[in-house]
């Protein structure tokens, strides 16, 4: 703004704008009473740099505040303190108006609201969002509404993380991508606010842009339970009423574009793995299922491994004297972890039950397995304290980490050196179980292969079992004091018993004691010193933060849109190309680059930190794009990786250093997809890390919502095959040179002409559906970007 001789005053949030700083903290120390201090000790160390921007960014912005971190989870503290429901405001004549509460955020499950009521898009993605900090509008088109009917009530022995996995599969085989979602029916008086928010939670996992509940009389006992003022629920109570938005059981039903009914009554406990959260398993078949998939082809569902993998076993000498064996299954993290489940008592009350019941009959956890508890907010703690059984938690390892995302994120920390090194040496394929909600290759730690989503009752239960390879329902889990087999079926809780605890330690006066002072609640964050300044001083040694280059030679004006000729292609995919493929959050490799490049800035391996906590710096992201272990480039065939073929040469390298050496040249690049490319987290930087490297055009045969508006967000234009065409069946090998004729008459949705030129001068010529849904994202397009476009706009 002030290079292009505007006033930095006119950078403001224009609405209200809460920070949760939730990413950042690992489990580096985990199974003690002194993790939570170690592991906020080290998260403040790697992350200085970050928390004097964000601190400074509270002293300089109005309408702008900041949770600190070791506080909560973003969604977590916006479901128990944050959203109103229905806001009032005075306008200048003195008069108060009331209006629905309304959300947009940076990250995917900020559906999470939805459970209250309260309309919230599944993550717009930090561009959009940073837009309309700016007073961007956020465009969308009248979606389709599906309706969901709840019916019957849960059987014993069920959770809201089996409905919510269970709703998962159903609403992914529909296909609501981009729809809206909405929750009625009789068994909605069965299922507790809490319960309600874990489903809404998972709405991008089922690919909807929001899973919304009604508010009903049980939104407004949450918001007494969580000490919401009384005259904030007659309001909310009020408006609703008068305006249509209130739900009566005895309504008649709404009309929808599709109607979904789920029993709850045929609900039974589920995990979902190995590689995607749809993939729902139940419990029962989960010792069938994991042992088809080491044999099955690789895939979504399968390792592609010989029968011979079942036959690993290695035996492990731990430093403190304990002994271990880790066979093909073995369970090496479990972790009671993510906003989606921590915010729910009835499952955190009931992994308690089920510890205590352990502990009672002399059970523990296998040595090698690394457990951990990260809760959404602190109010957790309060009431599992107060129950009596965190004490238990800890006796199984399960002691408090932090309060934060960690292991959902990918922040699982290392393992223990001995777990990591008999893992490498036997290229063993382990497994880890985590009440999250997302379970993506190389996501939770890049050497546990075998990831799945579960309640966090069902974490411990695997904990003590150790392994993956077992049927819980029928083998028994260990042995008792007097050498006796338990069973699953000995420890896991009754409904009854779980609301029982609930209503037992489960008040409104911990919500008010833990949040009353919520923006100072944090010490080491208050005594962060930072100017005040209106503009930030760079400092260019920085590895953490540094000037992003999307507004270099920006010129007062737009361009016009033009036609992109020329381009190679760096990149072609399969199905179910993840944002978590395309901008990993976890660990950074130290020979890929950029590992090489913290390395040449004196950084040692052990302090490289995650991508997902320096996303404030260009250098580390774009580097980090495409550099998932996991992912697979059919262009670099015999690796997994971030890997390409530099057409020119012929050479294999990483994907960024051939986008450099075609930088140099001027050649534009492209990508080449299957169905549901960009899936998973709104993650911005995956489309961020997709434009810095020069990719002016995504060629797929469907995209994940978000991800296909965070691109058009960042200048990359994003095409689609038309129906039943792919790259496959046009015979495109990815070896050819691709010229797209759009210019300045593009519309939505509007046909595009695509000329692929192969080596030898054979043409293919073929049409693809130009994915704008809107007019103004033409225009973003146009502007080379949103933020671009809002910086003119701003100067104008």
């Amino acid at each position: 703004m002030v290079d292009m001789g505007g006033s930095p005053d006119k950078i403001n949030p224009e609405v209200p704008v809460d920070l949760v700083i939730d990413h950042s903290v690992q489990v580096d120390e985990y199974g003690t009473k002194q993790a939570l201090q170690a592991n906020m000790k080290f998260e403040f160390e790697r992350n200085a740099e970050r928390y004097e921007f964000l601190n400074w960014a509270q002293k300089v912005f109005d309408n702008y505040r900041a949770v600190p971190p070791a506080t909560g989870i973003v969604h977590q503290v916006n479901l128990e303190y944050i959203a109103n429901v229905v806001h009032e405001v005075e306008n200048d004549n003195g008069e108060f108006n009331a209006f629905p509460d309304t959300l947009v955020g940076t990250d995917s499950h900020t559906t999470m609201i939805n459970g209250l009521g309260v309309l919230g898009w599944g993550g717009v993605g930090g561009i959009e969002a940073e837009a309309g900090m700016l007073g961007q509008p956020s465009y969308l088109p009248a979606p389709e509404v599906i309706g969901v009917k709840f019916t019957g009530s849960f059987p014993n022995g069920t959770t809201a993380t089996d409905l919510a996995l269970k709703v998962t599969q159903v609403l992914r085989e529909k296909k609501v991508v981009g729809k809206f979602v909405e929750y009625f029916g009789p068994g909605l008086q069965y299922m507790p606010l809490a319960d309600r928010a874990t489903i809404s939670n998972m709405a991008p996992e089922y690919g909807a842009t929001c899973g919304f509940f009604p508010v009903d009389e049980e939104a407004l006992n949450y918001l007494r339970l969580t000490g919401r003022s009384e005259e904030q629920i007659a309001l909310v109570e009020k408006y609703c009423k008068e305006n249509s938005l209130w739900y009566a059981p005895d309504q008649a039903d709404a009309d929808f574009t599709e109607l979904v009914e789920i029993n709850l009554s045929e609900l039974e406990p589920n995990l979902a793995g190995p590689k995607r959260p749809q993939d729902l398993v139940p419990l029962s078949e989960m010792q069938k299922s994991f042992n088809k998939a080491i044999t099955a082809p690789v895939g979504n569902q399968g390792f592609g491994l010989d029968t011979s993998e079942f036959d690993k076993e290695v035996k492990i000498d731990h430093p403190n004297g304990q002994k271990s064996v880790m066979k093909t299954g073995a369970v090496a993290i479990a972790a009671i972890t993510s906003c989606t489940n921590t915010s729910n008592p009835y499952v955190m009350l009931g992994a308690g039950l089920l510890a205590k019941k352990a502990v009672e009959k002399g059970l523990e956890v296998p040595a090698y397995v690394k457990t951990s508890l990260a809760p959404g907010s602190k109010v957790v703690t309060s009431y599992l304290e107060n129950s009596g059984l965190m004490q238990y938690l800890d006796k199984l390892g399960f002691s408090l980490v932090g309060y934060g995302c960690t292991t959902c994120i990918g922040n699982s920390g290392p393992l223990k050196e001995e777990i990591e090194k008999a893992i490498i040496d036997n290229d063993l394929t382990v497994s880890s179980v985590l009440s999250g909600n997302r379970n993506f290759e190389g996501r939770i730690h890049p050497l546990v292969k075998a990831n799945y989503l579960a309640s966090p009752p069902l974490v411990v239960a695997y904990a003590l079992a150790g392994t993956v390879d077992v049927d819980l329902q029928n083998e028994p889990i260990g042995q008792d004091q007097d050498g006796k087999d338990v069973f699953f079926s000995d420890l896991w809780p009754t409904i009854e018993e779980v609301r029982n605890e609930v209503t037992k330690v489960v008040t409104p006066e911990i919500f008010r004691k833990e949040y009353a002072n919520v923006f100072q609640s944090n010490e080491k964050w208050n005594a962060i010193e930072t100017t005040d300044q209106p503009l930030y001083s760079w400092n260019d040694d920085s590895t953490y933060i540094q000037n992003p280059p999307f507004f270099e030679g920006l010129s007062k004006e737009p361009g016009k849109v033009e036609p992109l000729n020329g381009m190679r292609v760096i990149g072609k995919f399969g199905d179910s190309v993840t944002t978590d493929h395309i901008s990993p959050a976890g660990a950074i490799a130290k020979d890929m680059p950029a590992g090489k490049y913290l390395q040449s800035k004196g950084i040692s391996p052990r302090n490289f930190n995650s991508y997902g906590s320096r996303r404030g710096n260009h250098e580390v992201m774009m580097r980090g794009t495409f550099a998932n272990i996991r992912i697979k480039n059919q262009l670099a065939p015999g690796t997994e990786g971030g890997y390409t073929t530099y057409w020119p040469t012929g050479d294999i390298m990483p994907i960024y250093d051939a986008a450099m050496k075609y930088q140099q040249t001027g050649t534009g690049l492209a990508i080449l997809a299957g169905n549901d490319y960009g899936m998973g987290s709104s993650r911005d930087w995956a489309a961020k890390g997709t434009s810095l490297l020069g990719i002016r055009t995504v060629i797929a045969e469907s995209y994940e919502r978000i991800h296909r508006s965070n691109l058009v967000m960042m200048g990359v234009l994003p095409l689609q095959f038309t129906e039943g065409v792919s790259a496959d069946s046009l015979g495109l090998t990815g070896r050819e040179t691709f010229d797209v004729q759009v210019d300045e008459s593009v519309k939505p949705h509007d046909i595009v002409s695509v000329k692929a030129t192969d080596e030898d001068g054979k043409v293919t010529e073929f049409e693809a559906i130009a994915r704008f849904e809107s007019e103004m994202e033409v225009d973003y397009y146009r502007h080379g970007g949103i933020l671009q476009m809002v910086l003119r706009n701003k100067l104008a």
